[in-house]
């Protein structure tokens, strides 16, 4: 028998409320909010601890013990409350709390002898970051790394725009001076997308350990990123604009160097 909610005045209720809407919350307590089967799914795929599972019982259709692991509680709530806590609509009736990760450069373990990672320096946007996650997961990187993390990780938001795929990928976030440190230390070449001193991005040999870093599209990267790039790359625009979107010209960089590798 699974405990039961009709409540709005619930105290959990209220903390599912605080996560979904308050960074500051989610750091403090260590947990945060996940909507839609397909997302809990890939949370508990990619390790995620899930604490608590509600599910309305008037729209969830399938085998609830599917989104269990051993510490999870399952919570039956009306649909009242479903409709409350739920973002968006058709996330068929789930809903779930589970434990933050640090996403520290000391916890990321490199699997590959010749990784291929991708640097992003302050992303706001979590459109922009929802994306770099789905098309970092499409090419199977060994790692995301965010320098001067603007945006909470675990926002809603970047959730849903990477449909899950913040919990597939090996992310992990630090300073600026700290990640150039990573890079160097474990001999990885830094290729920045940048337009000084530039060489044309498919001229440019990525089989080797790479890290492809890209900034935001109004402030580019900072000069810290410049004075430690081994080469500079740039992606020819032949329109009327000088610039396109983040999410899309790392997608160009990194199938350029998936292909390079033979798609390896």
């Amino acid at each position: 028998m699974h405990k039961q909610i009709s409540s709005l005045q619930n105290p959990l209720v209220k903390q599912f409320v605080l996560l979904s809407e308050k960074s500051r919350e989610r750091k403090k307590q260590g947990i945060f909010v996940i909507e839609g089967k397909r997302e809990i799914s890939l949370a508990i795929q990619g390790g995620i601890s899930i604490q608590t599972v509600l599910f309305s019982s008037e729209i969830f259709e399938g085998e609830i013990s599917t989104f269990m692991t051993s510490e999870t509680e399952i919570i039956e709530i009306s649909t009242e409350i479903y409709e409350k806590l739920a973002y968006r609509k058709g996330t068929e009736g789930i809903l779930a709390m589970a434990k933050t990760r640090e996403n520290t450069l000391e916890s990321l373990e490199l699997q590959s002898d010749n990784p291929l990672i991708l640097v992003a320096e302050a992303p706001e946007k979590p459109g922009n970051i929802g994306a770099l996650l789905r098309t970092a997961d499409a090419a199977n990187l060994d790692a995301v790394i965010i320098a001067n993390p603007r945006t909470d990780l675990y926002n809603p938001n970047i959730i849903r725009s990477s449909v899950g795929c913040v919990f597939t990928n090996k992310i992990a976030q630090g300073s600026t001076s700290e990640i150039i440190q990573f890079l160097k230390e474990n001999e990885i070449t830094i290729y920045c997308a940048a337009l000084q001193s530039s060489e044309l991005y498919h001229h440019c040999n990525l089989t080797t350990s790479t890290a492809l870093v890209v900034g935001t599209e109004a402030d580019g990267l900072s000069e810290e990123w410049i004075n430690n790039s081994d080469q500079n790359i740039v992606i020819p625009m032949q329109g009327s604009i000088d610039s396109m979107n983040v999410s899309v010209a790392a997608g160009i960089l990194i199938f350029e160097a998936k292909r390079q590798r033979n798609f390896q």
